[in-house]
C-alpha cells in the first residue's frame, strides 16, 4: 500500500570492511522526500569474519553460498540485536545492501552474500534486498546504486561525494543523474595500514608523515580505467588485479604508499569535481574523518566542499538503502539508466516476506 510515511531499517556493508551499518529512519513524503534518523550504529566485525569477507573473490560458486548462508544468519543476528536493543516496534521494512562478494558486470555477473530469501522469517519482517542483480541483467554496471538517493534526499549539492571503500560521485547534468566509481579510497589505503597493525590511518597522520613517490603516482594516474567514460564501476578484483601489484613493485614504506595513495585519490576526483566551476560537494563516508586527504582534495579545487553531521558522514548509504527499499515497495523507480548505463529505469530489489515459503 502507498503511504506518506514510512519507518524503515536501512542494512549497509561496504568494501571497506568498517562493519555493519545499520540506521532506523522515519521517512516522509509530500512533493519531496524528508528523513529523519532515529537510531544508528556501526556493528564491527569480527577477526573471523573479516578474514573470510576479504578473502570472498578467491572461493568457488559452492564456497560462496555457504558463506552466503552463513552471513544471511549473521546479518539477521545483528538486525535482531539491533530491533531489541532500541526497542523498535513500528518496522514497515528492512532494506539490506548485503555485502558484495563478486562484481563483474561486463560479464554480467554481480553477487551480494546476505540477501537469501530466509531473512525475512529470521527477522520476521518484510526484507527488500539484492538490488544490483537485475539492473546487471538490463546490461547496467549494478552500480553505483546511491546517485537516485542523492538526487531525492540532498539535492542542494551539485556533487555528492562518497569516500568508502571507493570513491563514487553523483552529480546531474543536462537534467539526468549521472554518478560512477572515481578511484579506489579505504579499500587499498586500509589495506597498507594494515600491514603497520591498524585499522586505519587516523585522520591520515601516517599519510602526512610519508613521502610521495612521483613515479607510483604517475603510474596510478595512468590506469586505464580513468581513461573510460561513465558508466564505470569499480571492484576488489579490480583493486588485486591492477592496483596492489603496482604499487608493491615500488617496495616502499607504509606511510610513503599511504601519501602516494592520497595524492593519487585527491588529483583523480579533483579532475571530476572542477568540471563545474563553484560547485557544492557534499562528502560523506569513512574517508572524510581523514583529514589529511581531505586537505589534498580541497588543494586541488576551488569548489566548496561540506563535511556533514557525523551521523550523514558514517550512515549516509544505509539511509539511502533505506529509500531505495521504499521505493520498491512503491514500484517506483530506484535505479536509474543513466547512472548504470541499464536499458531502462527500473525499480529493483527483491522483496521477502515471512510468511511466505521460498525455494532455492
Amino acid at each position: 500500500m502507498i503511504k506518506n510515511e514510512y519507518y524503515v531499517i536501512g542494512v549497509m556493508s561496504g568494501t571497506s570492511l568498517d562493519g555493519i551499518d545499520l540506521l532506523y529512519a522515519r521517512f516522509k513524503y509530500c512533493e519531496n522526500w524528508d528523513f529523519d534518523i532515529i537510531r544508528a550504529e556501526t556493528i564491527h566485525y569480527d577477526e573471523d569474519w573479516n578474514g573470510k569477507l576479504e578473502n570472498l573473490v578467491n572461493l568457488s560458486i559452492e564456497e560462496l553460498k555457504l558463506i552466503d548462508k552463513e552471513y544471511t544468519h549473521l546479518l539477521a543476528n545483528v538486525i535482531n540485536s539491533f530491533i531489541a536493543r532500541y526497542k523498535i516496534k513500528c518496522i514497515d521494512a528492512i532494506c539490506s545492501h548485503g555485502h558484495t562478494a563478486y562484481h563483474q558486470p561486463e560479464n554480467k555477473l554481480t553477487y551480494q552474500i546476505g540477501n537469501q530469501p530466509i531473512i525475512s522469517k529470521l527477522v520476521g519482517q518484510t526484507v527488500v534486498c539484492d538490488f544490483r542483480i537485475q539492473d546487471v541483467e538490463l546490461g547496467g554496471q549494478g552500480a553505483p546504486l546511491v546517485p537516485i538517493g542523492d538526487k531525492l534526499l540532498f539535492p542542494g549539492y551539485d556533487f555528492c561525494l562518497n569516500l568508502g571503500g571507493f570513491a563514487n560521485l553523483s552529480v546531474d547534468i543536462n537534467n539526468e543523474r549521472i554518478a560512477f566509481d572515481v578511484c579506489p579510497v579505504n579499500i587499498v589505503l586500509n589495506y597498507y595500514v594494515k600491514e603497520m597493525g591498524y585499522d586505519f590511518d587516523d585522520k591520515g597522520k601516517m599519510a602526512s608523515q610519508g613521502k610521495q613517490n612521483d613515479e607510483l603516482l604517475s603510474k596510478l594516474n595512468d590506469l586505464e580505467f580513468y581513461r573510460k567514460s561513465y558508466p564505470k564501476s569499480l571492484g576488489l578484483e579490480w583493486v588485486k588485479i591492477s592496483v596492489i601489484p603496482l604499487i608493491d613493485e615500488f617496495d616502499l614504506e607504509p606511510p610513503d604508499i599511504l601519501n602516494t595513495l592520497c595524492e593519487h585519490i585527491a588529483i583523480q576526483i579533483s579532475n571530476e569535481i572542477n568540471k563545474i566551476k563553484k560547485a557544492s560537494v557534499l562528502i560523506t563516508g569513512g574517508g572524510t574523518y581523514n583529514d589529511y586527504l581531505i586537505n589534498r582534495i580541497k588543494s586541488y579545487s576551488q569548489n566548496e566542499i561540506e563535511v556533514p553531521s557525523k551521523q550523514i558522514i558514517d550512515f549516509k548509504e544505509a539511509l539511502i538503502f533505506a529509500l531505495l527499499g521504499i521505493l520498491r515497495l512503491r514500484k517506483e523507480t530506484n535505479c536509474l539508466k543513466s547512472v548504470t548505463g541499464a536499458s531502462k529505469d527500473h525499480s529493483s530489489g527483491n522483496i521477502f516476506y515471512p510468511h511466505k515459503i521460498y525455494i532455492n
